[in-house]
């Protein structure tokens, strides 16, 4: 009898071992599976919830930024609408005679109160006024340029006139401020 071979040998330790090991898998592949199926449904319900969570968070932030802008602009249009009524209170100031002033004293100063009255509650809701003076520096980012005029002894992006003021309302442009520039070419 012909003595059995080394390789024989590590051949039927080897299928015996593939047998144990299918064998095993055969036990432990539907639950393998099982729990590979619900690590990969509690991954994809994670990542739902964090999407879900970061949605919630974005809405919030968008509402909370919403609030705060119609807190701060929601009035401009109502602002915009009162600016003529500064206009004409400015504008009855201004045109008063000093004899007008003598006899209609009380009228004058009733009328001056209740401009500051309104700057007050202008400045109350953050309405600020723009108010250039001449031989300031054109800015088209709160001025309006109404006419251009050559001055003598003024640089060309001077303001020569104030036909109107304007108003920031908080960090936005209400009204521009109403200018005349000058327009003398650099000698």
């Amino acid at each position: 009898m012909a003595e059995p071979k080394k390789d024989d040998f590590l051949d039927e330790i080897e299928d015996a071992e593939a047998e144990a090991f299918a064998e095993e898998q055969s036990e432990i592949d539907p639950v393998e599976a099982e729990l590979d199926e619900l690590r990969a449904e509690r991954d994809a319900l994670r990542d739902k919830f964090m999407r879900a969570l970061a949605d919630a968070e974005n809405a919030r932030k968008r509402s909370e930024k919403d609030r705060r802008e119609a807190e701060n602009y929601g009035g401009s249009k109502l602002a915009r609408d009162m600016l003529p009524v500064y206009d004409n209170l400015k504008r009855a100031l201004e045109v008063a005679t000093d004899e007008q002033r003598e006899v209609s004293a009380a009228l004058l100063e009733g009328v001056e109160l209740t401009m500051r009255e309104l700057l007050s509650v202008f400045e109350k809701h953050g309405i600020t006024l723009i108010a250039p003076q001449v031989g300031d520096r054109f800015d088209p980012l709160q001025h309006q340029a109404m006419f251009e005029a050559p001055v003598p002894d003024t640089r060309a992006g001077d303001i020569i006139q104030v036909a109107a003021e304007g108003f920031m309302l908080h960090d936005r442009l209400l009204r521009p401020a109403q200018v005349g520039v000058s327009s003398t070419p650099a000698g």
